[in-house]
């Protein structure tokens, strides 16, 4: 057995350690002050192995995001793919709404994941690096929700007004704004989820095409 056997693991380990770190440092005092020195503390490891990890915090916090935007589409591709494989929708109606809320409703983001994805947008309009990367994660949430709605069209046999990446770009967009919006006003994850869910639905509404 090598070395890099046995340390993988564990390596694996250590970076997850500090990505829940860093989420819990964050929480507490935004990105800016989220010192690397304070992750590692909560985390419970020294700088060296912080940075055997990530070149910096701005690497770090890019993970938090795209693992928060992984969790969203795999949770709703889930849930697709389970409404598919037990027929659930052929029982759900062509309203926007029901399929919206038994897609979309176990993915709605937590606080914590908004103020994430927030923050790293304003870093990436003031860095470019930051900026690139956070494009091209957008980019693999765009073609992961596209092909979702292409699923969902499938098995409804609905016909869309737009394309398939353009629709889940204007979902996207509102799910994020209605999602920021719920935060600021401080409502709890399941009032959050409905917000989100109907603003959504109604967007769905506007580009499926009405029944024959």
């Amino acid at each position: 057995m090598t070395d890099a056997t046995v340390t993988s693991p564990r390596r694996e380990a250590t970076r997850q350690k500090l990505l829940d770190a860093a989420a819990q440092v964050f929480a507490e005092v935004g990105l800016d002050a989220a010192s690397v020195e304070a992750i590692c503390d909560q985390a419970g490891f020294t700088r060296g192995a912080f940075y055997s990890n990530f070149e910096s915090k701005d690497e770090l916090f890019l993970e938090l995001a795209g693992r928060v935007s992984q969790e969203r589409v795999a949770a709703v591709r889930a849930r697709v793919a389970d409404l598919e494989a037990h027929g659930g929708f052929a029982t759900v109606s062509t309203d926007a709404l029901v399929i919206v809320q038994q897609v979309l409703d176990i993915s709605a983001d937590d606080r914590l994941a908004i103020l994430l994805m927030s923050e790293i947008r304003i870093h990436a309009l003031r860095n470019p690096d930051i900026a690139a990367a956070y494009l091209a994660q957008e980019g693999e949430m765009l073609e992961s929700v596209a092909q979702i709605i292409e699923d969902i069209a499938r098995a409804k046999m609905l016909t869309f007004r737009v394309d398939a990446p353009e629709a889940a770009r204007l979902m996207l967009t509102v799910w994020e704004g209605e999602s920021v919006r719920s935060a600021m006003a401080g409502v709890d994850f399941a009032e959050m989820c409905r917000r989100t869910s109907e603003q959504v639905a109604r967007v769905a509404q506007l580009i499926i095409e009405p029944p024959a």
